[in-house]
């Protein structure tokens, strides 16, 4: 473990984003949904944008998407993330509906197309519990 990832900003789970973060440490996908008008919702939140309830349940996402946007961050000023770089910012599209900012991860990854077809995966942040869900190229 080097120094730069133990400064690394972390995600704070809430009463409410718990079961997500305990699900991607188990690697699995959990979406939250909205019980009363079946919105699914990404990320985790205490109520539906939708009609603003909070009986709100979780369903698994099988992990698959579409790459809708990305960034390729070649530099990087003086941060926890310059032994990462070049890294790759992605907006993936899940085929569950919902869209999320995440990393895309591999060997291929510099090589990201918009609507390439993803795959989640999971990176554990070293010395946290947190685990990340990231994507990785479909072959």
């Amino acid at each position: 473990m080097n120094d730069q990832s133990i400064n690394r900003p972390v995600p704070r789970p809430t009463a409410w984003s718990k079961p997500y973060w305990d699900a991607a440490r188990e690697k699995r996908l959990i979406i939250q949904h909205c019980n009363k008008c079946s919105t699914k919702i990404m990320n985790p939140k205490q109520y539906c944008p939708n009609c603003l309830s909070d009986d709100l349940g979780w369903s698994e996402s099988a992990g698959r998407g579409t790459v809708y946007s990305y960034s390729i961050q070649k530099r990087s000023a003086a941060s926890p993330f310059v032994d990462k770089v070049p890294y790759v910012v992605a907006v993936v599209r899940l085929d569950d509906g919902v869209q999320l900012l995440t990393n895309i991860i591999g060997e291929r990854a510099l090589s990201v197309q918009c609507g390439d077809t993803v795959r989640v995966a999971f990176e554990p942040i070293a010395g946290t519990d947190i685990t990340l869900p990231v994507f990785e190229l479909v072959h």
